[in-house]
């Protein structure tokens, strides 16, 4: 079992107990609803049947179906909902039930939400936050398994959070609760029954700042999601062949922490991007954009690496979609290869 880093720069108390991501999830919300009547969830079946992957659990039991609502089956409706609420000074926390559907919201969110604060000269702010399960791994085939966050990362106006552990999923959640602006969270499907040391105490993660979860001297590993455990389980492996990697959870993609990022490469000097979604446009490309633009190409003795999803959508057949996204043995034999080069 991987260890993880746990150290934050935020002075978050220490745990005493652990908690899967979908428990550490639930508790934010909880928390955050018991401390701000405005927070309030909407989603399909997140009501008594707790949510397409029961993260809502029996939420509705303590807030009742006003603040826990069962939506129609209509992406586009719950961001719009989602958005007049927000606008008209409630805490919205909208959940998608896999990120894919999320293509049917992107009006409302892109045209929409992310532009409003622009539009109206700062008069209007949008505290919205949209949950959704992303990525592959359980055998949801095509349309039930991608990894979309590029899109929003691109778009000015949203912040996009991709939680790798219970701690950061409650951390992080929280702080984009309390977030003026709209907050994209993509959750990864195989977290949710992940376990790891989680605060009982209210604490917020900073939206914005990297994590050095292992640190190393010959090469970076920069990882964000379910992609940061296989990293660092990758790191353990190579580093009995003697390759000491640095291994970087970038944790939120915008904003990004570039400072964080450069830093360590300007330290080993080479730098492997790992990540679940297609090379093609993946916010691995901009990650590797801003170290090329920055002080850290002078350090660079290696070009820049990028191991991602390959350029297919993903498969039913579990093989197949295994082979379709980086595995620990991809990332071993990657970075084996840049520390040779």
């Amino acid at each position: 079992m991987t260890a993880y880093v746990q150290s934050t720069p935020t002075g978050t108390p220490p745990a005493t107990r652990e908690l899967s991501y979908a428990e550490a999830i639930r508790e934010a919300l909880r928390q955050e609803m018991r401390r701000d009547p405005r927070v309030f969830l909407l989603g399909e079946d997140i009501g008594v049947y707790g949510g397409a992957f029961g993260v809502t659990g029996d939420l509705v039991h303590e807030f009742g179906k006003e603040r826990v609502r069962d939506t129609p089956i209509s992406e586009q409706a719950i961001a719009g909902m989602a958005i007049g609420a927000a606008i008209t000074g409630l805490r919205p926390v909208a959940e998608i039930q896999f990120s894919d559907f999320i293509t049917l919201s992107a009006d409302q969110l892109v045209n929409q939400a992310a532009k409003m604060r622009f539009m109206f000269g700062g008069k209007i702010s949008v505290p919205l936050v949209l949950r959704t399960p992303a990525g592959s791994g359980t055998g949801a085939a095509a349309q039930h398994s991608q990894s979309l966050e590029a899109w929003f990362a691109h778009i000015p106006g949203l912040k996009v959070v991709v939680p790798a552990t219970p701690h950061d999923a409650k951390g992080l959640l929280i702080a984009a609760i309390r977030d003026p602006n709209p907050v994209i969270v993509f959750e990864h499907k195989l977290l949710y029954r992940t376990k790891g040391p989680v605060p009982e105490a209210l604490y917020a993660e900073p939206l914005g700042q990297a994590l050095v979860r292992r640190p190393g001297k010959h090469l970076t590993i920069i990882a964000y999601s379910v992609m940061v455990g296989r990293a660092l389980a990758a790191a353990e492996h190579i580093a009995q062949e003697g390759i000491d990697a640095e291994v970087i959870d970038v944790r939120t993609l915008r904003p990004l922490d570039e400072a964080t990022l450069v830093a360590s490469v300007c330290k080993t000097g080479r730098v492997l991007i790992v990540h679940e979604a297609v090379r093609t446009g993946g916010f691995g490309g901009e990650i590797a954009a801003r170290l090329a633009e920055s002080e850290a190409f002078d350090f660079l003795d290696a070009p820049i690496r990028r191991l991602a999803g390959r350029e297919v959508p993903i498969p039913y057949n579990r093989t197949l979609e295994r082979s379709a996204v980086p595995q620990v043995e991809d990332i071993v034999a990657a970075a084996r290869a840049l520390a040779q080069e």
